[in-house]
């Protein structure tokens, strides 16, 4: 899949050369073959990955720091989603495989329960021996003491009360992942107390912000760096990239906004609430936000979000083919949008199992939350149908679990209706900015989306403590894709829409079809097109969007001509992405369905050239509708070697054409000449009484002077009868072309004549799969 390319950067700024030169490099190649493929387990099935450019670097940074001499720390920002625990993983078996390290101890300190395991069934599959899980804090200190050499697995919590000097070595290494959390308590007083001697190479999926939180960060592990980062690869460079996707947020209707004064002076302006790092101490201040909370789960109040979110989810984000999340802000919260939803979609005649709750359950919960209480494998499950696209559940409801550490690329919006800021808010409107592609489907998923009902993003610059140009390339307003729709409606279409005078009619095909003739002005049209297609899915429906409805329809006409003029398939239910499909139907005249009828298939006979003389259209129109007819002819007929022959003719009479090699009258005569010898060629085979491949053999053996060619033909025709699945079985393919070849061989006299007919045959029929 394209989306699991990635680009190769060098120095040289649009140096080709450089670039070929340094990646293709035979110790880079080496590199990455012995260094940089990590086998991982997704979805219960084991993937293989190869690092990307920004991995190998801090992989790299991460060793060349841990084994100088001189210097003991390091931070690490590599934004959400760009692959931080596979570095970390790579990080740890290159330090624990290096000789220079002289049998080392390295730490990896993991802050979630699920990520550890992870961890540990990543790490296996790397096949080392030494490996430890530090499951109890008397473990991990077991074996510090015990001076114990290769990789720990633990978690960050279990360095509480560690004994100071517990293990003075120098050659210890510990890469703490969201090392921002670290520096909250007396955590890393502990840890580094315990260990004087270690080095400490700080990873954090978000940019380290401007409070007292951050300046701690950059204190503990970015002292030694003149910038305070030892790599950096920031949301700018990974949207770039394509690694993640941009976000774009928009906020819900003012009436079910939190009043500012309420957010304000329970939540954003509290000073605790600066530079929160992790859920359950943002669960802990918004306990206190009674009047906020109290404001979240208003009984009326959740009927009328849930009702909006599920209109919107059916109108905005199902018909693009995605899912979404709606966060709650605590779990009673979940519950009562569950039950919320459920009452909506059961009126719209839809089934609840659209939505599932995912939280984590207690002993002492209400009758209300052990409503919703999941088992593991129930859990399990769930997670794993809310990553297919044609699966139940649809939204997800969440408040805490999920929104860290869960990658599922098919989500695309996020209801927000939890008050979140800096760190927490990063990490949970990160789940969905992954990419998605579904090549089957040409779907390509082109941001995040995040629907605000709390009113967090009309004060961004209080929500997010990070300088400001991290800021606009974190999230931006939607509003910004209403204008870029319009500009490029204004800017693009015109010159388009300018081709159609007469609705449609045969003067406008004719048109079109001469104006879009040159391959490169078409590549540029349909890319100009998808673009702006992609954002009327993304914006409609939209009151914004009427005023530009009737050109944009158009503009939509004029693609489905030129497409299907044009290319070569063009499968009905991809033509269109769904919503605009729905406006050209709804548009599309009478007039413009039979100007689009002139490039139906005619059938191929002996009536075919009167028919198309007769026809209205300039001569463009009709080399284009006898080149489509004769290769759905050839579709149709595809195990006729002739048919196949002339729709590979047409189509390089088309690519002439095309190329203004051939002029238009030229090329129509040329596809009457092909007609006209097709139909001789039927009624020869008429009078022999074969079918189209026997007589193929027979003409083919006849030209190469081979004896008794009726017979071999006949006997040929027999062995593909005997083997009818040659097309999906290589054994099969194998035994009919020695069958094939030792026929003609024994009535060949010129034995170097064989194999070129037996390559033309097998050739020309296979490509039968590819016509059309």
């Amino acid at each position: 899949m394209r989306r699991n390319l990635f680009n190769w950067k060098h120095d040289q700024v649009g140096q080709l050369e450089a670039k070929i030169k340094s990646f293709c490099a035979i110790p880079q190649l080496l590199d990455f073959l012995q260094h940089y493929i990590v086998f991982a387990e997704k979805d219960e099935e084991l993937n293989k990955y190869i690092l990307r450019q920004h991995q190998t670097a801090a992989v790299d940074a991460s060793v060349g720091r841990a084994l100088d001499p001189h210097r003991r720390r390091g931070l690490i920002w590599h934004t959400q989603g760009s692959g931080k625990t596979f570095t970390m993983i790579k990080a740890a078996e290159r330090l624990f495989r290096a000789p220079e390290a002289d049998k080392p101890t390295v730490l990896l300190m993991i802050d979630r329960n699920e990520l550890e395991d992870q961890m540990l069934k990543n790490l296996t599959a790397l096949g080392l021996g030494n490996l430890e899980h530090a499951s109890s804090i008397a473990r991990l200190n077991q074996l510090l003491k015990d001076d114990y050499r290769g990789i720990i697995v633990t978690m960050i919590h279990k360095f509480r009360d560690m004994p100071v000097d517990l293990n003075t070595r120098s050659n210890i290494y510990v890469l703490i992942d969201e090392a921002h959390r670290t520096t909250g308590g007396d955590l890393g007083t502990f840890l580094m107390a315990g260990l004087p001697n270690a080095t400490y190479i700080g990873f954090t999926g978000t940019p380290v912000d401007r409070t007292a939180y951050g300046k701690g960060t950059f204190k503990t592990f970015g002292c030694e760096d003149d910038k305070g980062y030892l790599h950096k690869y920031s949301i700018a460079d990974s949207i770039e990239d394509g690694t993640t996707l941009p976000l774009y947020y928009q906020l819900a209707p003012n009436e079910m906004l939190v009043p500012h004064e309420t957010l304000d002076a329970e939540f954003l302006s509290l000073a605790e609430a600066e530079g929160v790092a992790d859920i359950e101490e943002l669960n802990k201040i918004l306990e206190r936000a009674v009047n906020l909370k109290n404001f979240l789960k208003g009984k009326a109040r959740i009927q009328q979000v849930a009702r909006f979110v599920a209109n919107h989810y059916l109108q905005n984000v199902e018909p693009l083919g995605y899912k979404a999340f709606l966060v709650g802000v605590d779990r009673e919260a979940c519950a009562l949008y569950k039950h919320a939803l459920d009452a909506v979609f059961t009126e719209m005649g839809l089934p609840p199992q659209l939505s599932e709750v995912v939280y984590t359950g207690n002993n002492n919960d209400s009758a209300l939350l052990k409503e919703f209480h999941l088992n593991p494998k129930k859990e399990r499950q769930i997670r794993k149908s809310f990553g297919k696209l044609d699966q139940h559940p649809k939204i997800l409801i969440v408040t805490e679990k999920l929104l860290t550490g869960f990658d599922a690329p098919i989500l695309y919006a996020m209801y927000l209706d939890k008050p979140m800021r800096d760190h927490t808010l990063l990490q949970a409107i990160a789940r969905v900015n992954r990419p998605y592609e579904n090549e089957a489907q040409e779907k390509v998923k082109p941001h995040g989306f995040v629907l605000d009902f709390v009113g967090i993003f009309d004060k961004l610059e209080k929500a997010l403590a990070f300088d400001s140009d991290e800021i606009n390339a974190i999230v931006k307003d939607l509003k910004l894709l209403k204008v870029l729709f319009q500009n490029k409606m204004e800017a693009q279409a015109p010159a388009y829409l300018g081709l159609i005078e007469r609705n449609f009619n045969d003067k406008d095909i004719d048109t079109l079809i001469e104006h879009f003739r040159d391959p490169e002005r078409r590549k540029q049209f349909f890319k100009e097109y998808k673009e702006i297609e992609m954002l009327y899915e993304i914006i409609s429906p939209d009151a914004f969007l009427r005023p530009l409805l009737d050109d944009f329809a158009t503009l939509s006409g004029i693609y489905a001509i030129v497409r299907k003029a044009y290319s070569t398939t063009v499968p009905v239910d991809r033509e269109f992405q769904r919503k605009t499909n729905a406006l050209v139907q709804q548009s599309v005249s009478a007039s413009q369905l039979q100007a689009r009828g002139i490039l139906e298939a005619v059938l191929i006979n002996s009536e075919t050239i009167e028919l198309i003389k007769a026809r209205q259209g300039g001569d463009g129109s009709k080399v284009i509708n006898l080149v489509k007819s004769i290769e759905k002819f050839a579709e149709d007929h595809s195990d006729d070697p002739f048919l196949i022959a002339m729709a590979e003719r047409a189509r390089l009479v088309q690519e002439s054409f095309e190329q203004r090699q051939t002029s238009t009258s030229e090329a129509l005569a040329e596809l009457f000449a092909a007609i006209r010898q097709n139909e001789i060629r039927k009624q020869e085979q008429a009078e022999k009484g074969f079918d189209g491949l026997t007589f193929f053999v027979y003409r083919s053996l006849l030209n190469a002077k081979v004896n008794n060619p009726e017979a071999v033909s006949t006997r040929i025709k027999a062995a593909f009868v005997a083997y009818p699945n040659w097309k999906r079985s290589d054994n099969a393919l194998r035994e009919l072309r020695n069958q094939v070849t030792f026929a003609i061989y024994a009535e060949c006299d010129e034995l170097e004549q064989v194999t070129p007919i037996v390559d033309e045959l097998f050739t020309l029929l296979q490509k039968a799969d590819r016509i059309g």
